[in-house]
């Protein structure tokens, strides 16, 4: 129950950019903790896009935009994947004139507008005292402006691709992880029927993890990523390799989306951005897929081997959230609140060599968490590269140390 008579101030809650599985655990954890603690809280529905789309109009209909969040709303809803506040690719200081809120078009005419101050205004209209968004680096980096405006934030970490920097772990990847080894091993039975390549395009913009780890657990012979530009030529003579010693006669490669061929760039699916800047990525695994089948004959002995070709694409994001996208999201959000009840700010909650903490929330936009190519990766034979686990941190290949 809420502590009505120790009231200690209004938190918000927003989720940005892709959904993963753990949002609604995050949500949950933070809502009941901090109830318990005497303070109110409100949902801010569709990432920043709530904060910008607002009217400041004590009797204006604002449901499309915030929510009060109790225990028995978040109880229900804690168990499930995705985000029930909804979510967009909204960038507030960044936004196309055609997405202008109608109440500020006489205001805001420019093609690109920053419509950061009714952000500033709107969050004061609603009373809010602290701010917690849980995204990825596009989301959080807003924060990041926000937190230099004065705004109190404590940002969670999460994306399927575990790619903000400052943590070993965000929500979401475990799932993902997760679900690409299920359906690589599911899709296995068709490619050995056949004895073919299987090609299968997983997430993973400019990091590899969501293709190195579950490579690495034994998902797939190879894995291809967007730190390594790949030659072709190569990754066909090692999955003829492969085929050739496996007794039912198929081999997998894991390609992450954002993968380019030597002396490329990256495949999207057409021209058009989000607010941040980013083409929809697509169509690698199809290319390697058609290459494969191409080059196939001259590695294995003038024969054409055919090719499965597989994108997973939502399926890892989609549905409810493994063990650890339950638990992770639950200690973050008991982390955000040990920090908000000390009236600590302008932090990111982590999880880095098998401990929770927190980083200065700068780190989001000070680098990149990328694979450690040196480390982790072998050129040569296209797969990840280890040798020990002795002493290493939990996911050995998502550090930073």
């Amino acid at each position: 129950m809420s502590n009505i008579k120790t009231k200690k101030g209004k938190i918000g809650i927003l989720t940005g950019g892709g959904d993963v599985p753990g949002l609604n655990p995050a949500i949950r954890s933070i809502t009941i903790r901090a109830s318990q603690e005497g303070f109110e809280v409100i949902g801010i529905k569709r990432g920043w896009g709530g904060l910008v789309d607002l009217v400041r109009d004590k009797d204006a209909d604002n449901s499309n935009n915030i929510i009060k969040l109790t225990e028995e709303l978040v109880n229900k809803t804690g168990r499930t994947g995705g985000t029930f506040l909804h979510t967009s690719r909204t960038r507030a200081s960044h936004v196309p004139a055609k997405n202008i809120p109608h109440h500020l078009r006489d205001k805001y005419k420019d093609d690109v507008n920053d419509l950061t101050p009714e952000v500033l205004k709107n969050l004061d209209f609603l009373g809010i005292d602290y701010l917690i968004p849980i995204g990825g680096d596009d989301t959080l980096s807003y924060g990041v402006f926000l937190h230099e405006k004065g705004v109190k934030v404590v940002a969670i970490p999460k994306t399927m691709d575990n790619d903000v920097p400052g943590t070993d772990y965000c929500i979401g990847f475990s799932t993902c992880v997760t679900r690409t080894i299920e359906m690589t091993h599911n899709l296995r039975t068709t490619a050995g029927s056949h004895e073919r390549f299987l090609v299968i395009e997983v997430f993973g913009r400019y990091a590899g993890f969501s293709a190195l780890l579950p490579t690495m657990a034994g998902a797939a012979n190879r894995c291809i990523i967007p730190e390594y530009k790949f030659n072709i030529e190569r990754l066909t003579e090692l999955l003829i390799e492969d085929r050739d010693t496996n007794p039912s006669k198929y081999s997998v490669v894991l390609v992450s989306e954002g993968a380019m061929f030597e002396g490329g760039e990256m495949i999207f699916e057409d021209s058009t951005t989000d607010m941040f800047g980013h083409k929809k990525l697509g169509g690698i695994g199809d290319l390697i897929s058609a290459e494969l089948k191409e080059l196939s004959p001259k590695f294995n002995n003038g024969k054409r081997v055919n090719v499965i070709n597989q994108r997973l694409g939502y399926l890892v994001r989609s549905g409810v959230p493994d063990a650890l996208d339950s638990i992770v999201p639950m200690a973050y959000g008991n982390l955000a609140l040990d920090l908000i009840l000390n009236n600590i700010t302008g932090k990111l909650v982590n999880l880095k060599n098998g401990k929770y903490g927190n980083e200065d929330i700068k780190i989001v936009t000070s680098s990149k968490k990328l694979v450690d190519v040196d480390k982790y990766y072998n050129i040569d034979r296209l797969r990840p590269n280890y040798k020990s686990f002795s002493d290493k941190p939990f996911l050995i290949m998502t550090s930073e140390i």
